[in-house]
């Protein structure tokens, strides 16, 4: 595969020029930056309204283009606003971009989500159910099974161990999750919704009182299990706050704790896998995503799901 060539500050200000001819982009004299999050994609913020994305690969370009279309489907349905395409093209041979609207506000990584803003997550998670599957799928959305509990408590629990070896998590955590306790959490058969499926920090747009003013990059959606952007929002603003906003959102015990569960096991993996050298993200933020999963919270120490019927939606 070829290489995708490295944009430059010349090359994206004259990309953006071809793009925006009648001079949308803050006139002649736009300044443009990369985007500090992020990697998938090469972002780069144009003047104070816009950013662009370059796609880094044909994968990630057949991606973008569904986007733009999912977008434009979803958007009515979101309780939350959606970035929107001005301009699109090539920046090189087979590999596309996309100009979208900035949307108002700072990174969930480091902006706190107040209570109201727990409520437009919950507006997110309501209208993600409400998006026609069909439709979805119409556009090229990917239908994905659901991941078994199981397995990904056999592999934290592996992890945890070397994690402990490092002094950086107690293993007998993990031991909250029982082995039928991860059977009783499977995901309901037939519950397949649309799911953004990378509801990380940085994929939340957050104002200074805390409301959710957007959220990013939806290449990655697919129409699945619902309790993984459950589990996506417990790594990206905390247990309580993701568990807050899928209860307002109408979603019972069962698929709160196996998102839960899922982010839990997700994050241990993944700083074991960093400290040895297998990924590429920040050990603080890894450890920062690992504190937000692992905060305890009542739901779970008052719930038998012996006793508890299905309540998913």
């Amino acid at each position: 595969m070829t290489q995708a060539p490295t944009p430059t500050e010349d090359t994206v200000r004259e990309l953006v020029r071809s793009l925006l001819a009648d001079g949308r982009a803050e006139g002649a004299g736009f300044d443009v930056r990369p985007v500090a999050e992020g990697g998938e994609h090469s972002s780069w913020w144009v003047g104070r309204r816009h950013v662009l994305r370059l796609a880094r690969d044909r994968d990630a370009a057949a991606r973008q283009r569904r986007e733009r279309r999912l977008r434009d489907l979803i958007r009515p349905h979101l309780g939350v606003p959606v970035p929107v395409s001005v301009a699109h093209g090539e920046w090189a041979s087979g590999l596309g971009c996309t100009l979208d609207t900035r949307l108002a506000g700072g990174s969930g990584e480091v902006q706190d989500v107040s209570a109201v803003g727990e409520a437009d997550l919950a507006g997110l998670l309501t209208g993600l159910r409400e998006v026609p599957v069909r439709q979805a799928e119409t556009l090229g959305v990917p239908r994905v099974a659901p991941r078994s509990l199981e397995a990904l408590r056999d592999a934290a629990a592996g992890a945890a161990e070397r994690l402990a070896a490092a002094e950086e998590f107690d293993p007998a955590r993990l031991a909250q999750l029982t082995a039928p306790g991860a059977a009783q959490l499977a995901a309901q058969p037939g519950v397949a919704f649309l799911v953004h499926h990378a509801l990380k920090g940085e994929h939340l747009v957050v104002s200074a009182d805390g409301r959710v003013r957007g959220v990013l990059d939806w290449t990655d959606a697919v129409i699945g299990d619902p309790a993984e952007d459950i589990g996506g929002l417990a790594i990206a603003v905390g247990a309580g706050a993701a568990v807050r906003a899928a209860t307002l959102a109408g979603y019972g015990a069962r698929p709160c704790l196996r998102g839960l569960w899922l982010s839990r096991c997700d994050t241990v993996i993944r700083l074991a896998d960093r400290l040895r050298g297998g990924d590429g993200s920040p050990v603080p933020l890894l450890r920062t995503r690992l504190g937000r999963a692992w905060e305890a919270i009542m739901l779970e120490r008052v719930t038998d799901l012996r006793d508890d019927p299905d309540e998913s939606p």
